[in-house]
């Protein structure tokens, strides 16, 4: 069967603090790029019945829910614009900096409805 998989650590070096929302935006992009884009595609319309969109999300109305599907992972069936999805999101190793910048980043894109996800955010929202 399928199970959250943990993606195995890059090794990357230390990220550096956005100072600003525009900044958080444009270091998330480089992240969506690298950890989102095969799955959730470049314009983030996702693959119909297999992994759901993040343009014009429902599912990023619930701020939390969202952090926390990205900083641990997600299985087992999920609503996101009335339809059910049903497929493993693999846990990330992302710092709380980085989910930050790829939440910003998605955030405001795609139609959402814009705002900011700082790193103290994420941090409650770990292996609950």
């Amino acid at each position: 069967g399928s199970t959250v998989q943990t993606m195995p650590d890059s090794k990357t070096p230390a990220v550096s603090k956005a100072a600003n929302k525009d900044e958080r935006i444009k270091a998330g992009e480089v992240l969506y790029k690298q950890n989102c884009i095969a799955c959730h595609q470049a314009d983030g319309s996702g693959v119909t019945g297999a992994f759901p969109p993040l343009a014009k999300s429902d599912y990023l109305d619930n701020l939390d829910q969202a952090i926390y599907a990205v900083a641990n992972g997600l299985e087992g069936p999920i609503t996101v614009n009335e339809e059910v999805y049903n497929s493993v999101m693999p846990k990330l190793s992302l710092s709380d900096e980085e989910i930050a910048n790829v939440m910003t980043y998605v955030l405001n894109n795609w139609d959402n409805k814009g705002g900011e996800v700082t790193p103290s955010m994420v941090g409650p929202q770990r292996g609950h």
